[in-house]
């Protein structure tokens, strides 16, 4: 069996007698990049036992005993399904019952949450606060399933009189963010959403396809991109509720 070695220092050693370099990192540091965690977080996860195998591994089908961070029974897992799925098993029956259905969908302001947010974004932001009236008091909404080991999820943008979020893809400098596996990630939060009664909105710029029911695909940020994204709250919820939530543009004389 041929070893492989990767330039993260994950696998074989690189120099080695039958050990083959790629000029890549390992798969595992692949998905921990695309989803914005560090090994270090994967470790403190994983039963101590297994730290050591899980700090040499390169696969993301790799199964595991991981611990619970809300107290409740080790569970196994793959690598993919801990980094882009549930938690343990009464994580998500307790997600799904009735005490927690009673909050699913609702928007809140989750104080000290980091979240990176690009000018691009940023701006996004601001277009969009030219056309209808943005709640900036808001930025996770609470979801009936767990989705990396919390009951909640952030999208970029949240209008929670529409319910409706905003998500902003684009592929970055490493041409490869919102592709491969993290589609899986992005797939498993709309339909989180779906759930409680919000739909989602992609910007697929850079080059990314359409994903999602309802996706806005365009080279980079327009103001043409923007327009297509209150049409589209138009198509979902219909002229009314839109309207309400409008900002009238100034007549040109």
């Amino acid at each position: 069996m041929v070893a492989v070695g990767f330039v993260c220092g994950h696998g074989g050693t690189v120099g080695e007698p039958g050990v083959v370099a790629l000029r890549r990192v390992c798969p595992l540091c692949m998905l921990l990049h695309e989803t914005h965690r560090s090994r270090s977080e994967l470790l403190a996860r994983v039963a101590p036992p297994q730290r050591a195998a899980l700090a040499r591994e390169t696969r993301v089908g790799a199964n595991y005993d991981w611990r619970c961070a809300r107290g409740h029974d080790r569970y196994p897992a793959t690598v993919r399904e801990v980094l882009t799925g549930p938690s343990c098993a009464k994580c998500r029956a307790n997600a799904a019952g009735p005490a927690a259905s009673r909050e699913a969908g609702l928007a809140f302001m989750k104080p000290g949450l980091k979240v990176g947010t690009s000018m691009v974004e940023q701006r996004l932001r601001m277009l969009l606060g030219e056309r209808i009236r943005l709640h900036h008091r808001v930025n996770a909404v609470r979801i009936a399933r767990m989705f990396y080991g919390k009951q909640e999820v952030w999208p970029d943008i949240l209008v929670p009189q529409l319910r409706i979020a905003i998500e902003y893809d684009d592929p970055g400098r490493s041409r490869r963010a919102h592709r491969g596996l993290k589609e899986a990630s992005d797939l498993e939060k709309d339909e989180a959403l779906r759930e409680v009664g919000w739909e989602v909105i992609r910007i697929r710029a850079g080059g990314l396809e359409p994903f999602g029911t309802y996706s806005v695909v365009c080279r980079s940020l327009t103001v043409a991109a923007v327009d297509e994204v209150v049409t589209l709250m138009r198509q979902i919820r219909g002229d009314d509720p839109v309207d309400a939530i409008a900002i009238q543009q100034p007549a040109v004389s």
